[in-house]
């Protein structure tokens, strides 16, 4: 891998005849990732809660970039019944899907339950994603085969040379105290807003880890991969925490340790487009403590790599969601 320090949006290759969904599209981290994507040719699909904030952004977009092209989709990640149909929609309207980047989250707001009932930060930062993913894997094994339509140009890689599954965790997954509650997932007996957001993050690396295995067992062409931000200010830390987190978060840590959201992109710009990144792969901030810096090779923490935890929490997300992922539907558990 090259001394990443020096790899820029700039370096994104040709993207001209890829799709791309970037979930939670309108702000921060997804608002600059669709901005770089669009800009390297890709035609970008901004799934979003609010679609008049999403057409905001995608106005933004091409008033600095007037051949971008933008798609706004509604997806409440949140709530199941709204992913089901954000992903029928797109079934009906694309025939391949070369990189899904699940970027969206929300942090410690106070204990609310999504429409299923789910406790909101498990709901929307994991379930959604985890059920997003399997309900468009084939559109993205449609692009890993060469069945894609559309063309590359230039040195770009046009649909069918690979597809990718970006999924954005936290250097919060590493929290020596974090562990995914399987009796309790929800917060129901006690309720930690810090805890349910870690226990998140670790959901999101086990996810993106077992969901890396299984690919790669059952030979899909589709890479699942994973990336982190670094301390990146967004509206995350300033919208999201109760109390005396969003002082800490927003108030103070954003204007002392944050990066730019453009540079807290990096990681999984990277990730969704550099030729060289291979399925299982971690990209992360190089800078120390990896809270700042160009995107690099980083580690999982144990806990997110582990065998048992990641079979459990693939059969716990399943029956929470009723989507069932093709290759898990005999239970036979990926080897570590």
């Amino acid at each position: 891998m090259e001394r990443q320090q020096q790899w820029t949006a700039a370096r994104i290759p040709d993207q001209s005849g890829r799709v791309c969904v970037v979930t939670g599209a309108s702000s921060g981290l997804g608002l600059a990732t669709t901005r770089a994507l669009a800009r390297s040719g890709a035609h970008v699909i901004l799934a979003v809660r609010d679609e008049e904030k999403g057409r905001r952004a995608a106005a933004g977009i091409t008033a600095e970039q007037p051949d971008a092209r933008l798609e706004v989709r509604r997806l409440d990640l949140a709530d199941l019944d709204s992913v089901r149909a954000f992903a029928d929609r797109l079934h009906a309207d694309h025939p391949h899907l070369d990189v899904l980047v699940n970027n969206a989250g929300v942090m410690a707001p106070p204990r609310t339950l999504s429409a299923q009932g789910h406790e909101l930060q498990f709901a929307c930062n994991h379930l959604g994603h985890f059920a997003l993913t399997g309900l468009l894997l084939d559109l993205l094994a449609a692009s890993g085969t060469g069945s894609g339509t559309g063309s590359g140009t230039g040195s770009g890689t046009a649909p069918g040379a690979d597809s990718r599954v970006v999924t954005v965790s936290s250097v919060n997954h590493r929290n020596r105290k974090t562990r995914i509650d399987f009796d309790d997932p929800h917060g129901t007996r006690a309720y930690s807003a810090m805890g349910a957001y870690n226990q998140s993050k670790l959901a999101n690396a086990v996810f993106g880890h077992t969901l890396h295995q299984h690919l790669t067992r059952t030979g899909s062409p589709v890479r699942s991969v994973l990336a982190h931000p670094g301390y990146t200010a967004t509206n995350l830390q300033l919208n999201g925490p109760i109390g005396l987190w969003r002082v800490v978060f927003g108030r103070i840590g954003n204007p002392l340790l944050a990066q730019s959201p453009e540079r807290g992109a990096l990681p999984q710009l990277y990730a969704a487009t550099a030729p060289d990144v291979s399925g299982g792969d971690f990209i992360g901030p190089d800078g120390m403590a990896e809270l700042r810096g160009g995107p690099t090779r980083v580690e999982l923490a144990p806990a997110a790599s582990d065998a048992e935890t990641g079979r459990r929490l693939w059969e716990l997300s399943e029956q929470l969601t009723d989507v069932r992922y093709p290759f898990t539907r005999s239970r036979t558990a990926p080897s570590a």
